[in-house]
């Protein structure tokens, strides 16, 4: 029999820590029999992760924008305290995206373009604001439920750190308001030790939270696993540590297991965090059949025990 992972704990001189993943659908998970033979639908295998661990990423949403629909039955299935983070359409991170991604009725015309994609600054503004418009109300029930932590920016490798970039982060935040949002760097420029107290204060200044990772280093998007907290949310995302991270292929990149040590070496690290936040999110994104929920369940013990 599985046990169950706390609901999130608010121990002595701690927020409250909630340890999740970055999927509870991801077709490996499903065939790696973490989920019983009775979870056999979406809405059972929602309901079975969210009595396992009280947070979960929504990453699908980066690729297509959410519907309300989806999003209210979310609510519904299940607990009150359950909590949701949902990664930004990719257009709003200024990464390519695919014109199909897009409602029909925004959808550019692509004659001309000499390429498949399309990015922000290719889009009319209004355009760009009824996209914004329909994700947040699409967010809507998460959000007035309670249930909606933050909306995950994560910008690519491409975006450097400069004033520009910088403003283009409060017009993000703005846009979301009021929900909460949250921002993750892959251009090393903005955590390199010349410019890393910069970005802390920046964001702690504007109450951005910054996005800690573990993730591969030595890469041009690798991002030091630098420990702060710049807002009352503190989250960290667990990518792996691949030796693949540079494959086109998924299960290559994220189907990384942590060793008990490398889990072990954070517990500290988190409950730290957690001291300097309201609420920490911790989210286990390297998602090759059942890696991220085990390794989830085994920090939770760690950080709850050690």
């Amino acid at each position: 029999m599985r046990a169950a992972v706390r609901p999130g704990w608010d121990a002595a001189g701690m927020g409250r820590l909630l340890i999740g993943t970055a999927s509870w659908t991801d077709r490996t998970l499903i065939e790696s029999g973490w989920y019983p033979a009775e979870a056999d639908t979406p809405a059972k295998r929602l309901e079975f992760y969210a009595s396992r661990f009280p947070l979960a990423e929504v990453d699908a949403t980066y690729y297509h924008p959410p519907a309300e629909r989806t999003a209210a039955l979310w609510v519904q299935r299940t607990p009150e305290r359950f909590t949701f983070n949902v990664k930004a359409f990719s257009l709003f991170t200024r990464h390519p995206t695919k014109p199909t991604a897009l409602p029909k009725d925004l959808r550019p015309d692509t004659e001309g373009l000499t390429r498949s994609n399309v990015y922000l600054d290719d889009l009319d503004p209004r355009v760009v604001d009824e996209m914004w418009q329909r994700f947040l109300s699409a967010l809507t029930p998460l959000h007035e439920a309670g249930k909606l932590g933050a909306i995950l920016l994560q910008f690519p490798r491409w975006f450097p750190i400069s004033r520009a970039n910088k403003q283009y982060l409060l017009e993000c935040r703005d846009r979301a308001a009021p929900m909460p949002v949250c921002v993750e760097f892959r251009n090393h420029t903005w955590m390199r030790e010349d410019n890393r107290e910069e970005t802390l204060e920046f964001l702690s200044t504007h109450g951005l939270p910054y996005v800690v990772v573990d993730m591969p280093q030595g890469h041009t998007s690798s991002i030091p696993p630098v420990v702060a907290a710049t807002a009352e949310l503190a989250v960290v995302r667990f990518h792996g540590r691949s030796r693949n991270w540079t494959s086109r292929d998924i299960q290559e990149k994220y189907g990384y297991k942590y060793s008990h040590r490398e889990l072990a070496e954070w517990a500290p690290k988190l409950r730290h965090l957690a001291e300097s936040a309201t609420t920490t999110h911790v989210v286990m994104n390297n998602c090759y059949r059942d890696y991220a929920q085990t390794d989830a369940a085994e920090l939770a013990g760690l950080v709850d025990t050690g």
